[in-house]
């Protein structure tokens, strides 16, 4: 799990280093103007998020730290999500009250909320009884990261279009294919996570899938557009999610081994 620690916290402080840079909130996924235009010392409120999200990616990954930089940027993240939620009500309004537009703002939400939960599986793995809470959390991931990869996919599939901009014509089979193979990817890691059947593959196959998207996609944009501050976030967060994601798969891998040893022991212990 130290691997999706590191990226998840490593990806966390350099989004807040950008924020610092750009000395304002990343607005595709830091959203503040969904409250509108005019938020009352909204530099200051970025600032001070930024210097969190630096604290919270480089305490992470430290034992001693682990707690503290986890519950900074779960809450972070959470308010993150909180950003988008005016949007259930204004996005309809511009974009017309369609199950799509409440979906795309769902994954907006969605979205913030599996880096929350990676913070928390980390909080619950420092914490003294971290096992006990790992498995009342279990649940409550498995939810999360489930119901949020179909959600991703079905936005996917519903506007190809939008999506395939994004995706370089050099890709061979051209952009609409990817655009809706990575569409069925998310789908399918979804619902085998909520079913529980092959989801530690289904989970770290999904981080890999985020990893292809960061290299072939998202890596080129910032070069094209250095002086966009989307473009450089929009790595970021995506690395923030990889790093999460992968942290969900092994939280649930170490949590099925712990099950299943103490099961053998029950079993031993029983027949003695």
């Amino acid at each position: 799990m130290r691997l999706g620690i590191w990226v998840y916290g490593m990806a966390s402080a350099a989004a807040g280093i950008l924020d610092l840079i750009w000395g304002n909130f990343e607005p595709a996924h830091q959203p503040t103007q969904a409250f509108g235009d005019h938020i009352p010392a909204q530099q200051v409120f970025a600032y001070f998020i930024a210097i969190a999200l630096i604290f919270g990616g480089a305490a992470i990954v430290y034992r001693r730290t682990a707690r503290g930089g986890a519950i900074t940027l779960s809450g972070v993240y959470f308010i993150f999500a909180v950003f988008w939620l005016p949007r259930f009500y204004t996005a309809p309004l511009v974009l017309g009250f369609r199950p799509f537009v409440y979906l795309g703002v769902l994954g907006g939400v969605a979205g913030q909320l599996i880096v929350v939960a990676a913070g928390a599986i980390v909080y619950a793995l420092a914490a003294t009884q971290g096992r006990i809470a790992l498995e009342r959390l279990t649940v409550i991931t498995r939810w999360t990261f489930g119901l949020s990869s179909v959600d991703f996919g079905v936005v996917h599939l519903m506007d190809v279009p939008t999506t395939a901009r994004m995706i370089g014509k050099w890709m061979p089979l051209g952009a609409d294919f990817w655009t809706v193979l990575s569409g069925i990817a998310f789908v399918l890691a979804g619902i085998s996570i909520l079913s529980g059947v092959m989801d530690v593959l289904a989970a770290r196959l999904l981080a890999l899938m985020l990893l292809f998207f960061e290299a072939l996609v998202l890596v080129p944009l910032p070069f094209a557009s250095p002086h966009d501050h989307v473009a450089w976030g929009g790595s970021a967060y995506n690395l923030a999610a990889a790093g999460a994601v992968w942290i969900f798969a092994e939280s649930i891998a170490s949590w099925r081994a712990e099950h299943g040893r103490q099961l053998a022991m029950g079993l031993i212990w029983s027949h003695n």
